[in-house]
């Protein structure tokens, strides 16, 4: 590792307090350099044996280091009675490859479903997309990845298509640079059933080199269909992991959040204050509510797995106290937050100037995080979705410059 690569990361600590809440607020003070061959392109196998690097006091990343452990160790880490709240969203087939009527590929990536089959996306290339332009796609392979349509492949043959799906673009979104598409599917059939006929499960931008199968892009407890990316601090979960925190009664709640695609966009303003989070569903539950409120009154902790774990559960506390909630966030967490839920977060290595490293700034504040992430760094710690994960125990929670 080259360590002067990691010092010149390290910012200056002795700032005044002004100079700190200035960083704060500003994009440039969430930058950092990353190399190259520490962006992770396979996951841990097994799951459970990646790295996991312990925040466990209010001095950690300022007087004292890191703890480095493995996550199969999570159980010992953690105490009796602790509520860890997963994120139970299973990614979604979103990425279709197609031509358009007139000639000319072209890759879509869904977002979200606006209306009944009427899909917001993405695609590529965009300038030629036009209102009234249809689109063709056809079905793929399983074994290959190639297309064409092979009826023995599935199981349900019920769900397959003719060999041909077909969409036609109704509007540009101002929002996010996309398109509305409509899609012309057999009645009854929505188009999420389609997707393993048509589409491809989406791996982020910067993982280009993977050979992970599909399921590895999925939380083991994965079950409710909607997301384009997955919850990452989830993928280090095995089901033997998960049975060996219940034996050592740490249960587990779910909540869904369909990550979208402003999980791996940039902040794009100077001042963070200003920056507009996109929109994304989320479904706190009754039960999962009230598993909190029980765990809280015995004095156990609540654990959140995961960023999108945080933004549903502060989400549905925003009208004072936590309450079940289903619909629609924009909730952008930034130093300054005052917490409602969370006491402490199960986390992966993020993106530079990223919503995501300000949302973890706000639990432990932005020097100690580019300072822990320094550490990781210097010990060769594998970041981004397929990484090594931290674990931010309640005891070290606190903003300290």
């Amino acid at each position: 590792m080259n360590q002067k690569l990691v010092q010149a990361n390290l910012k200056d600590t002795s700032r005044p307090q002004e100079k700190n809440f200035e960083l704060d607020c500003s994009v440039a003070g969430y930058d950092y350099e990353l190399a190259p061959e520490l962006i992770a392109q396979n996951p841990a196998v097994p799951r459970d044996s990646s790295r996991l690097l312990v925040v466990n006091s209010p001095t950690t990343g300022t007087e004292t280091e890191p703890i480095h452990h493995i996550f199969h160790d999570l159980p010992a880490l953690l105490r009796s009675g602790d509520l860890l709240v997963m994120n139970n969203t299973r990614v979604i087939p979103a990425r279709l490859y197609g031509h358009k009527s007139t000639g000319g590929k072209i890759q879509v990536l869904l977002l979200e479903e606006r209306q009944y089959n009427c899909w917001l996306a993405l695609v590529k290339p965009g300038k030629s997309f036009k209102q009234g332009t249809k689109i063709i796609f056809e079905a793929r392979q399983a074994e290959t990845g190639s297309w064409g349509l092979r009826i023995g492949d599935w199981e349900d043959s019920s769900l397959v298509p003719s060999p041909q799906l077909t969409a036609t673009v109704l509007e540009t979104d101002a929002a996010t640079g996309g398109r509305l598409l409509q899609f012309d599917v057999p009645e009854g059939k929505p188009l999420v059933q389609l997707l393993e006929v048509f589409g491809e499960v989406p791996l982020p931008p910067y993982i280009t080199t993977s050979s992970a199968a599909d399921e590895q892009y999925q939380t083991v407890y994965a079950k409710q269909p909607g997301a384009i990316a997955a919850p990452t601090a989830g993928l280090h979960f095995t089901p033997e992991l998960l049975q060996k925190l219940r034996d050592r009664n740490i249960n587990q709640a779910f909540i869904t959040l369909h990550v979208g695609v402003g999980t791996f966009r940039p902040v794009e303003v100077e001042d963070v204050t200003t920056h507009q989070m996109h929109e994304e569903w989320i479904e706190v539950p009754t039960a999962t509510v009230e598993q909190i409120r029980a765990t809280k009154a015995a004095g156990g902790r609540i654990i959140a797995v995961g960023t999108t774990a945080v933004r549903a559960l502060e989400g549905a506390a925003q009208s004072v106290n936590l309450q079940p909630f289903c619909g629609k966030t924009d909730l952008f967490i930034y130093p300054g937050y005052q917490w409602q839920v969370v006491d402490g977060l199960i986390t992966n290595f993020h993106l530079p100037r990223s919503s995501l490293l300000m949302l973890v700034s706000a639990l432990i504040g932005r020097q100690r995080l580019l300072n822990i992430y320094n550490e990781a760094i210097a010990f060769g710690y594998r970041f981004y979705s397929f990484g090594d994960a931290m674990l931010i125990l309640p005891e070290g929670v606190g903003v300290r410059s």
